[in-house]
């Protein structure tokens, strides 16, 4: 009876999400109260334990979430967007410029929505295959695979950040073995985008519009490269070097260097550092306008706090029950966990559309089944996370918004867009997984 509650549940998710277009707030909400019902709990109860997982799951990542994604509105408005995609091509040359745009999509998508990232970013496609001579579907392909990358793997992207605060995964080590695994995803993408480009036509109208909106939009004077890369890297190493200092070998020892690291490398006090670079990319704008950034930026943070507060929720209220008992999942290895979190998040993904969606109702399912799945040390909680972020990006079709942001933008027809995006999103999940397992064997 338990396991069809869940079951019942999960299906409402879909059904409210897709049909009715329900806010996923919402639908999780509901799907949590329906669920402490059906499940023997009483209204006291039920409420109590929605109000402990809300405030638990948001305790540690809110204002991490409001703050990066204050870094990336300031990204975007300064045009530092550009500015890093200008660097990677430098580096990388024009011969290579597809894989350039890649990268700098997988950089970009760290602290900005993978789907603002590519509007912003597409409007280079048309300069850079006319350069180059390569196909502009590269180009496209590339970027929006190099996005999706980070944006299901690499914190402080919204989706990681809600699956370790439910899962109690150090945020430090998601980050570390996030960048290990989103990379070879990225590009995987990369090598897709290559070997489909040469099949797929595309026409050449609205990509003149774009080339002419991205003139308009380099008008006012970037910062430079370093100043663009400061807001992003600095908390991304700060949070790294903080786990790297827990880590129980204590390879920085316990003295001075050991408590600065456990400070500044907190989350909230590395992005909050974060945003102190990312005000310095914005000095030349008028105060009016970065006070709307700034509003724009929260309007956007307390959609994600929303969503991910209300998956803390539905998750409390999942944990009353011994999930694993009803399955009988005693015998499941820490590797047949990782599968069955990346299974559920792919279902999930596949059926309703949104990665965050996707992501925060696996975790919250999953939490109570990490000690029967065996992962239950700092590495295997980080992993989990990381295989439902796997799953998460399995894959990206005509539910997901993503999906029509590159299209659109892209001049891509549904059919090619479902060759040449939605493949490469199957591709990098299951790429995704095989490298989580094989680091999983490596670990143990």
């Amino acid at each position: 009876m338990e396991l069809f509650v869940i079951l019942l549940v999960v299906l409402f998710i879909i059904i409210a999400t897709v049909k009715f277009k329900l806010h996923p707030v919402f639908s999780l909400t509901i799907a949590a109260i329906a669920s402490g019902f059906l499940l023997g709990l009483n209204p006291v109860e039920i409420m109590t334990k929605m109000g402990e997982g809300f405030g638990k799951t948001l305790s540690g990542i809110g204002l991490v979430i409001a703050f990066g994604s204050v870094i990336g509105i300031y990204l975007e408005k300064t045009k530092s967007t550009k500015v890093l995609t200008e660097a990677v091509l430098k580096v990388v040359g024009l011969k290579r410029s597809p894989l350039a745009i890649n990268l700098a999509g997988f950089v970009v998508s760290i602290p900005v929505f993978c789907d603002s990232g590519f509007i912003i970013l597409s409007s280079l496609n048309k300069s850079l295959s006319k350069k180059s001579g390569f196909p502009i579907l590269f180009f496209a392909i590339a970027l929006s695979t190099g996005l999706y990358a980070a944006h299901v793997f690499v914190p402080p992207t919204p989706g990681p950040l809600a699956a370790a605060a439910l899962l109690g995964a150090d945020l430090g080590m998601v980050l570390i073995f996030g960048v290990l695994v989103a990379v070879p995803v990225s590009l995987t993408g990369y090598f897709w985008a290559r070997f489909i480009s040469g099949y797929i036509q595309v026409s050449e109208t609205e990509e003149v519009v774009r080339k002419e909106d991205g003139k308009k939009a380099l008008d006012t004077s970037a910062p430079s490269a370093f100043q663009a890369f400061l807001p992003l890297m600095v908390p991304l190493i700060l949070i790294a070097l903080k786990s790297v200092a827990d880590y129980p070998t204590r390879p920085f020892g316990e003295g001075f260097f050991f408590q600065l690291m456990n400070f500044i490398g907190n989350p909230i006090v590395a992005l909050l550092l974060g945003v102190l670079f990312a005000f310095q990319l914005g000095r030349k704008h008028p105060a009016k306008e970065k006070q709307e950034w700034i509003t724009e930026a929260f309007k956007q943070a307390g959609l994600i706090v929303l969503i991910t507060g209300a998956g803390g929720a539905f998750g409390a209220i999942l944990r009353t029950v011994d999930i694993a008992s009803i399955l009988d999942l005693s015998a499941t290895s820490g590797a047949g966990g990782l599968l069955i979190c990346f299974g559920i998040a792919a279902a999930l993904k596949t059926a309703q559309g949104s990665s965050t969606v996707a992501i925060i109702t696996t975790a919250a399912i999953a939490a109570p089944l990490l000690v029967t799945f065996g992962l239950e040390s700092v590495t295997q909680k980080a992993l989990a996370v990381l295989a439902i972020g796997a799953g998460a990006m399995t894959v990206s079709h005509i539910n997901d918004s993503y999906f029509w942001v590159v299209s659109q933008f892209s001049n891509l027809n549904v059919r090619n867009a479902l060759k040449g995006h939605t493949m490469a999103t199957f591709f990098q999940g299951i790429v995704g997984i095989v490298i989580i397992l094989l680091l999983y064997k490596l670990t143990q």
